[in-house]
């Protein structure tokens, strides 16, 4: 018989493919044997996405270098980690348009009365309350929007550090990858569950949000294997080069914008 991936002949004793590693299939697709597909990949104890998971947060050097360095078996794709996040957060923007459209409205409370004080929806409160009630929608864009400019705050801030271990832009873009993944995971999951139990949404953001930029100094300090205080030093530059790019990028969309505005 042949791989019904990459065509090459096989041994009918084999169960994976010696050319491209695929499994190899010999029963007819059925809920039972898809069911057990799934439970493999996600379910089981063993699997590669609890592993994955756990270990960004235990030991992320050893799967952010390790995949720089050519190690991709035990741990899910970078790209299907970070495919799987946005699914996540597909899945989060439905619950909350759906079943928690309510909680988010009340979140906004506080805006309101500066709406009213100022004009209704001639002032500039009333255009942020809009923004944020909707700003929702858009957030797996945003999220894939903001990677790019992490990597480019952390490939420039490490030219100028020079570590040891020196990462090309790639290199940097994996390590956010992996970042941006685990966090989008783990703010899509606390979200949906704090809202359950009626907490205030902009709360649980700006908790996330704290907890976000430990994260990131926890991820270069393990990866770039320094000290706390070195890692703590990189981290600052990290940010002060996320916030200058991202400041410029802004003032280029805004710049574009207003020339689209006086040529049209």
């Amino acid at each position: 018989m042949n791989c019904r991936n990459c065509k090459v002949t096989l041994n009918d004793t084999l169960n994976f493919c010696p050319n491209c590693g695929a499994k190899i299939v010999r029963k007819r697709l059925t809920m039972k044997n898809l069911w057990e597909d799934v439970s493999l990949q996600f379910l089981n104890i063993d699997n590669k996405f609890l592993k994955t998971f756990t270990h960004l947060f235990t030991q992320p050097e050893t799967i952010i270098n390790g995949f720089i360095e050519g190690t991709r078996k035990k741990y899910i794709n970078v790209i299907q980690y970070f495919a799987i996040s946005l699914t996540l957060v597909g899945i989060q923007v439905f619950l909350m348009n759906t079943f928690f459209s309510d909680d988010l409205a009340h979140a906004m409370d506080f805006i309101k009365p500066f709406e009213k004080a100022t004009g209704g929806k001639e002032n500039p409160y009333y255009s942020s309350l809009a923004s944020l009630e909707e700003i929702n929608n858009y957030q797996s864009i945003i999220y894939i929007c903001t990677v790019p400019i992490y990597t480019l705050a952390t490939w420039l801030a490490y030219k100028i550090i020079k570590p040891v271990r020196r990462y090309n832009f790639t290199e940097h873009l994996v390590l956010n990858l992996y970042y941006n993944a685990q966090v989008i995971i783990i703010t899509a999951l606390l979200s949906i569950l704090f809202l359950c139990f009626g907490f205030n949404y902009l709360l649980i953001s700006g908790v996330v949000t704290f907890l976000v930029f430990i994260y990131l100094f926890w991820i270069l300090k393990r990866v770039f294997n320094v000290s706390y205080l070195e890692g703590f030093a990189h981290f600052l530059l990290v940010m002060c080069m996320f916030t200058g790019i991202f400041l410029m990028v802004g003032v280029g969309i805004g710049i574009t914008g207003i020339i689209i505005g006086y040529t049209n």
